[in-house]
C-alpha cells in the first residue's frame, strides 16, 4: 500500500474513532453521524475524527463529479466547528478505489488510523465496486477490534435527506427544504470582477462573481440573499442567468448588496441563497426594468 498516503496520517497510533461517507454538502444527516461518532468517541475516550477524500469518489469511479453542495474548506470549516479533533483526508484515486473491503478496513482504517470506532450512514458503501456495505463493516469490526455504529435516514417534510435530494431542490429553485435539509444557507463563494456596469447605470451596482470552485448553479432567476463580506452580512438581492434584456452570452452571477457601496474588486465573498423570488425575464422598457429591480429590493428587505 506505498501508494495510498493520508494528509495528517496518525504517526503516534492515537486510537480513534473515524466518521466515514463522502459528505457531500455536510447536510443535516452527516451532522447527526459526526455528532454521533464525537458523542462516542469522547465516552470512549477515543480522537473524534473524519476521513476526507480530497476529490468527490464519483470522479474516479465514473469519470465526473458532482458540482459542489460545499468547498472542501467549508466542509472542513463545518465539521471543525462540529467538534472533529482531527481531519484525515486521502485521494481518492484508482489504488484506493481497487482495495477490497477488507483490504480497505486493514491498510486504511486499523493500519493508518488506529481506528476502534467507525461511524456511517445506513446506506455506506466501500471497497471495489462499492461491494461493501455496513453489514460487511460490522463483520470487519469484529475481526480487526473496532465498533461499528449505523445512524439511520433522516427525513425532512417526510423526504429522506441526501446529497441527490438537496441539489434537485437547488437545481428546482426550492431553497428553502434545500436550506432545511442543509441546516443552513447554500452558499457560493466568488471573487468580484469587473462587469459592464449596467447596474450601477440603473442606479442599482451590482458585484459580479467568478466563482471559485466548481459550485452547483441554482435555478436561473432572482433570489433573496445574504452577502458576507469580511465577515459582515448585508442584505441582498441576486440574479442568477444570461440576463435577457442584455443578452448576455454567458451565465452571470450579478448580486446587488443592499446599503452597502464600498470598493469590492477582486475580493471574495460569500452569498447565502435563501428564497427564489422570480424567473429571468426580458424588459423591452428601462423604466420597467428599474421598477421591477426596485420592488426586487423591497421584497428582500421586507421578507428579512
Amino acid at each position: 500500500m506505498e501508494n495510498l498516503e493520508i494528509h495528517n496520517c496518525n504517526k503516534n497510533r492515537i486510537e480513534t474513532a473515524i466518521a466515514l461517507g463522502n459528505f457531500d454538502g455536510v447536510h443535516l444527516g452527516h451532522k447527526k453521524l459526526i455528532i454521533k461518532m464525537i458523542e462516542a468517541a469522547n465516552r470512549s475516550n477515543l480522537m473524534p475524527s473524519i476521513l476526507l477524500f480530497d476529490t468527490h469518489t464519483k470522479l474516479t469511479t465514473v469519470g465526473k463529479s458532482p458540482m459542489f453542495l460545499t468547498s472542501k474548506k467549508h466542509k472542513e470549516d463545518i465539521v471543525t466547528n462540529l467538534g472533529v479533533k482531527t481531519i484525515y483526508s486521502i485521494n481518492f484515486d484508482e489504488n484506493l478505489m481497487r482495495l477490497k473491503p477488507d483490504e480497505f478496513v486493514k491498510y486504511i482504517l486499523v493500519d493508518m488510523l488506529n481506528t476502534k470506532l467507525v461511524v456511517v450512514g445506513f446506506d455506506y458503501r466501500f471497497g471495489y465496486n462499492a461491494s461493501g456495505n455496513v453489514e460487511t463493516l460490522q463483520e470487519l469490526g469484529k475481526k480487526f477490534g473496532f465498533k461499528v455504529i449505523v445512524i439511520e435516514p433522516i427525513y425532512v417534510d417526510g423526504i429522506l435527506v441526501s446529497s441527490t435530494k438537496i441539489r434537485e431542490l437547488i437545481v428546482e429553485g426550492n431553497l428553502e427544504l434545500a436550506n432545511k435539509m442543509l441546516d443552513r444557507n447554500f452558499q457560493i463563494i466568488g471573487r468580484v470582477i469587473p462587469g459592464n456596469r449596467v447596474g450601477r447605470a440603473l442606479g442599482f451596482p451590482t458585484a459580479n462573481l467568478e466563482l471559485v470552485d466548481n459550485y452547483l448553479i441554482p435555478k436561473h432567476g432572482v433570489y433573496r440573499t445574504k452577502t458576507i463580506i469580511n465577515n459582515r452580512t448585508y442584505l441582498s438581492a441576486t440574479s442568477i442567468g444570461y440576463n435577457p434584456t442584455f443578452q448576455s452570452e454567458k451565465v452571470k452571477i450579478e448580486c446587488h448588496i443592499i446599503d452597502f457601496n464600498e470598493e469590492i474588486y477582486d475580493q471574495l465573498i460569500y452569498i447565502e441563497f435563501i428564497e427564489y423570488l422570480r424567473s429571468e425575464l426580458k424588459f423591452y422598457n428601462i423604466d420597467d426594468l428599474i421598477c421591477q429591480i426596485d420592488n426586487d429590493i423591497k421584497t428582500v428587505i421586507s421578507r428579512h
